[in-house]
């Protein structure tokens, strides 16, 4: 058990002053790509490019929080493997990583939310919980442990598939804008779309477990952010996550804007969405502050 502690509690070395993992050097590369090209952008400005980049954004924003967060991450929904699989594919190209790394951090997150095993809790510093902890595997690994909590995803040949490939899949993806449109789709539509979608990821992770409001009883430091929802597609209303972290629909007043909960419920009632869970009233009542 003391062992067990020390490695829970392994302190974070300086960046430049430990060992780069190839994941590490990869994330890095990727994420300082997409940056760089967002400062070309200017350079290379078409108006539909640009408007490429902030529709790829809200896109690829959209389907990582329906595909890996809420179908993946927690199931609070099921779809059937012809439809689950698609929308995993298209959020690779969020360049957010692989479901399997993905759903693996955010199930850590949850399960040790704030506390010295939180793969990225503002309590280690803000601008680490934003971007700095991508690229500290062996940290990570040191406080929480192998990826052995997505054996359900591990045991299928398409998230091993991805898992394995997803170097490829990014220069195909980056292949592919070039060959479309030139520098312009690659750095108004991939840089500033890209650029768009990390950060407003990364802000529920940081924002959204500094400031906010806080409903309900949950022992952590996760916050609703009402500035944030639309452009996080629901995804910071984040305090009524944390409570009710398997339901389907994280906006849960009727006023709380929840745009990856519309497209569930379409898909609901469309028959295609199954076993679609929200919070019962009792449940909401037993976390609630006040009402």
């Amino acid at each position: 058990m003391a062992l067990a502690k020390a490695t829970w509690c392994v302190k974070r070395k300086p960046y430049f002053q430990r060992y780069w993992t190839s994941a590490d050097i990869a994330r890095a590369l990727t994420v300082t790509t997409v940056h760089f090209w967002c400062l070309l952008a200017p350079f290379n400005y078409k108006w539909e490019a640009l408007r490429f980049g902030l529709i790829l954004a809200a896109v690829t924003n959209l389907l990582i929080t329906f595909s890996y967060h809420r179908n993946l991450s927690h199931g609070s929904f099921k779809l059937p493997k012809w439809l689950e699989y698609p929308f995993a594919y298209a959020a690779v190209f969020a360049l957010q990583g692989d479901p399997l790394d993905w759903v693996s951090i955010h199930r850590f997150h949850h399960q040790f939310s704030d506390t010295d095993r939180d793969p990225h809790s503002p309590k280690e510093g803000l601008l680490f919980s934003h971007i700095m902890w991508i690229f500290d595997t062996l940290y990570i690994k040191d406080k929480c442990g192998g990826r052995n909590n997505v054996m359900d995803l591990k045991k299928q040949w398409f998230y091993r598939f991805l898992r394995k490939t997803i170097g490829l899949q990014v220069l195909m993806y980056w292949t592919v804008l070039y060959l479309y449109g030139g520098l312009p789709y690659l750095t108004c539509g991939g840089g500033v779309g890209g650029v768009l979608g990390y950060h407003v990821t990364w802000l529920v992770a940081s924002v959204g477990h500094t400031w906010g409001s806080r409903p309900w009883k949950t022992n952590d430091t996760s916050h609703n952010v009402w500035w944030l929802s639309l452009v996080t597609m629901g995804d910071s209303w984040h305090n009524n996550h944390h409570a009710f972290e398997w339901s389907a629909r994280q906006g849960l007043e009727w006023w709380q804007i929840d745009i990856t909960w519309y497209l569930i419920r379409l898909f609901e009632v469309l028959g295609l969405a199954t076993d679609v869970k929200l919070p019962s009233e009792s449940q909401k009542q037993k976390l609630a502050l006040a009402r």
